[in-house]
């Protein structure tokens, strides 16, 4: 069974759906779905745009009036250096 958790961001606007949306993910395992909800019209773009950008499925995408539900699969997360240059 598919392990899917949801996130309620309605209401914040731009740019606040999608770092929450990015923060949570990167804190959930490989395959995890997550539900996105979100009022905020940008979030049409942002959203499948940082799916494409940091490695994540976004498998499903609705609008229900002004609510937008975003269904992603995390992906794995990329390996940070140990020692980040400064």
């Amino acid at each position: 069974m598919t392990d899917e958790r949801r996130l309620d961001l309605k209401g914040l606007n731009c740019p606040l759906p999608v770092l929450k949306a990015r923060r949570a993910l990167s804190r959930l395992p490989a395959g995890t779905r997550l539900a996105v909800e979100a009022t905020d019209p940008m979030s049409a773009i942002d959203i499948p745009h940082m799916c494409a950008e940091d490695g994540h499925d976004l498998i499903e995408t609705r609008r229900d009036g002004r609510l937008l539900v975003f269904v992603i699969v995390a992906g794995p997360q990329p390996k940070r250096p140990e020692n980040p240059e400064t």
